[in-house]
């Protein structure tokens, strides 16, 4: 995944890593693509040594030297395999060390397991109006069909998952 954001990005013009990292966090894409930051500048070593991507220009800033990096056709070609390869994943994956914790739910007292539901449920209500605000913010420039529908999709994803947070806090105080 990754790979696949920092090509993307490059596709749009040359950048440095501290430049990917910021557009990254200010576009709030690390928030749905799980991703680490410190992973982007291994990522960009890694490609430049495969031939991914090249450095096209070196900038210095104080002591600091910058690398601009810029996508080879290598990475043109990386990129539209990394599109084709995601488009057959599934849109949300079943499998979750929640669902797999929530098998030994019994094994915990009951008000320590409420409060944990609990903290969960408000995380995941923080996380819900972040995506309904950032659906309207960006919406604001106008978002692809595509871009809106994955808005919606994790919108619905997470209105899902507070309705079974609460589903499982009520068959815990019975």
């Amino acid at each position: 995944m990754t790979n696949l954001i920092i090509l993307a990005l490059l596709r749009d013009r040359p950048m440095h890593g501290y430049e990917i990292q910021q557009t990254i966090q200010m576009s709030r894409m690390d928030e749905w693509a799980n991703l680490l930051s410190g992973s982007i500048y291994y990522a960009l070593n890694k490609m430049e040594q495969d031939g991914l991507v090249r450095t096209e220009a070196e900038e210095r800033t104080g002591a600091r030297l910058r690398k601009i990096y810029a996508i080879t056709e290598k990475g043109e070609e990386l990129f539209h395999q990394l599109v084709r390869e995601s488009l057959t994943l599934p849109p949300h994956s079943v499998k979750s060390d929640f669902g797999l914790g929530l098998n030994w739910i019994e094994a915990i007292p009951r008000e320590e397991a409420l409060e944990l539901l609990r903290q969960n449920l408000s995380q995941a209500e923080m996380t819900l109006d972040n995506w309904r605000r950032g659906k309207e913010i960006k919406g604001q420039y106008g978002l692809s069909p595509f871009v809106l529908a994955s808005f919606d999709n994790a919108i619905a994803i997470l209105e899902q998952d507070i309705s079974y947070l609460n589903r499982l806090i009520h068959l815990l105080q019975q």
